[in-house]
């Protein structure tokens, strides 16, 4: 059986549906911190028993008789984050499964200037350490989040942010897809992947070229001071911790990397990944 855990999150999901086009429901199922959520899997004939990383003991339950265990990494940055990893992987090897999958980052490294990939390398090395055979999908920087920062400048039509460097910003959809595919064919990845990325490497000056030319509208990029957008976020009630944790994303890119752009995600998709023409057109109108 395949596992998947964070079903009922925005990647989670994807997966679990991509699962669903390759293979019987009886072959699947999921860890969710809240069953009732995942009630419409349940509902298709999806296994679902709740689990958590915060809870270590309830996962002995929700990953029972596993093959493989896909990971969806956690939403948090720092030791926390590792910390919740380290169980999930232990849970997994106590369950028995062939396989450990994980949602890593392009640009996973301890040395990165941003705090997520440094996560990601330190869960990269305890899976090394389990003892199973491990796939680190290295994720391309979610496309969702180059939406996120740019969202208020869409709309105002100034892009004022830290200054940046290329990045393939890639659809949740089609990274779900991928790991669908993985787990899938089991085994053709083994340790982590090459960069699992879009078609291309945009810098928020290109994303403002593009939305204008959708719209019609004047969009101008402007390059705000590191010091200038943490204390905007602070300003809105982040923590210096996160508002420190959000510009290592601008160091990085600034840095190269998240700007290689690689083929390997068109073909585990079986077609070319999503633009950001098409995400910005998918975008509500009013921003």
């Amino acid at each position: 059986m395949i596992i998947v855990t964070g079903a009922t999150g925005k990647l989670g999901r994807q997966v679990v549906e991509g699962l669903l086009t390759r293979m019987p429901a009886d072959r699947i199922g999921i860890s969710v911190r809240d069953p009732q959520k995942a009630k419409a899997f349940a509902d298709r004939g999806v296994r679902v028993r709740q689990g958590s990383f915060t809870d270590p003991d309830s996962l002995a339950h929700a990953f029972e008789g596993a093959s493989q265990v896909l990971i969806v990494s956690v939403d948090k940055m720092g030791e926390e984050c590792v910390r919740q990893h380290r169980a999930a992987i232990d849970g997994a090897v106590a369950a028995g499964a062939r396989r450990i999958l994980y949602t890593s980052q392009m640009g996973a490294g301890h040395a990165s200037h941003f705090q997520a990939c440094r996560d990601h390398a330190a869960t990269e090395d305890a899976l090394r350490a389990s003892g199973v055979p491990f796939t680190s999908l290295r994720n391309g920087f979610y496309a969702a989040s180059a939406m996120q920062f740019a969202a208020q400048g869409l709309e105002s039509g100034e892009i004022a942010l830290p200054s940046d460097g290329p990045v393939t910003w890639t659809a949740h959809a089609d990274l779900a897809d991928a790991a669908a595919a993985v787990l899938a064919d089991e085994g053709c990845f083994d340790g982590p992947t090459p960069p699992l990325t879009a078609g291309q490497a945009l810098t928020f000056g290109d994303i403002a070229g593009i939305a204008a030319t959708l719209t019609g509208r004047t969009i101008t990029r402007t390059t705000a001071s590191d010091a200038e957008f943490r204390e905007q976020l602070m300003g809105h009630g982040a923590p210096a911790e996160a508002a420190d944790q959000l510009l290592g994303i601008f160091a990085a890119a600034r840095a190269g990397e998240f700007s290689a752009v690689d083929p390997t995600l068109a073909t585990l998709i079986g077609r070319e990944p999503i633009t950001m023409s098409t995400v910005l057109s998918e975008q509500p109108a009013d921003g």
